[in-house]
């Protein structure tokens, strides 16, 4: 597997960086290079590429801005790089597959290649099962009726272990330990049976990781692990609790009462 790569910079120096870096990954083909924004938006919608490495900060479009200008298209992957740490929530949200701080950390790439290959991999799997589907339904039509439906043929891609730092410690929590998690601005707090840990990562972007037959959105700032809940409590107005494992509760809005349905035999 080739990962056709664009590289975004308005710094040539940060370009060249890059490009040695990336030269010991021999799945990775840099096709260009671009030095500005509008550049950048005309190659993507031209090359189309799996993968591109945009600078956030740079005169006139900046990387948000590229991300915006291909959206009429099958957009590619993005990684952002900035010199500048308060970029990374805004990555997330716009979906990114990482964000690297300048210089580029060797580590760091290493992770975020890793997590490149993963995206490439479980799309081409599933565009492959589709044109499949496809070709089935005009040659044996009673075969794509009788196929079984598939569970989740990405359940493995969910996270198990999720590294927090949080007051100058890296935590390793295991995922099914988590009771729930609550939205605090930019922040999420994550809490098992015995303690409670500050990520910084946007709901939408955590959710992407965990596993959503097990872990779901029952208030507009609060997911629960469905496998602690021990008890339905109704409330007033529609609205009920669920008693997890280690005694809390958690409000579960009109909203997302469907969620209960699954508690309900």
């Amino acid at each position: 597997m080739t990962i056709r790569t664009i590289l975004v910079d308005d710094e040539k120096l940060a370009i060249q960086g890059l490009q040695l870096r990336l030269e010991k990954y021999p799945d990775v083909e840099i096709i260009d290079t671009c030095s500005n924004g509008r550049e950048a938006i005309r190659k993507i919608k031209t090359e189309k590429p799996d993968l591109v490495f945009l600078d956030i900060q740079m005169p006139g479009f900046d990387g948000f801005s590229v991300v915006k200008g291909v959206m009429e298209i099958e957009p590619p992957l993005f990684v952002f790089v900035t010199a500048y740490q308060e970029h990374a929530v805004r990555a997330f949200e716009a979906n990114a597959v990482n964000y690297l701080m300048k210089p580029v950390d060797e580590a760091k790439l290493d992770d975020t290649l890793a997590r490149v290959r993963q995206r490439i991999s479980e799309k081409r799997s599933a565009d492959e099962a589709e044109k499949l589907k496809t070709v089935l339904a005009e040659v044996a039509p009673d075969a794509v009726d009788a196929m079984p439906e598939e569970s989740d043929p990405n359940a493995d891609r969910y996270e198990k272990l999720i590294n927090i730092k949080d007051r100058g410690q890296i935590f390793r929590i295991d995922v099914d330990s988590i009771e729930h998690i609550e939205a605090a601005g930019d922040y999420m707090c994550i809490r098992t049976a015995d303690n409670s840990l500050i990520l910084r990562e946007t709901m939408k972007d955590l959710e992407r990781r965990l596993d959503p037959r097990v872990f779901q959105r029952v208030h507009r700032s609060t997911i629960v692990n469905l496998n602690q809940v021990r008890q339905v409590k109704p409330h007033t107005n529609g609205e009920c609790f669920l008693v997890l494992d280690s005694g809390a509760q958690v409000k579960v809005s009109r909203s997302y009462r469907d969620v209960i349905a699954r508690f309900v035999h």
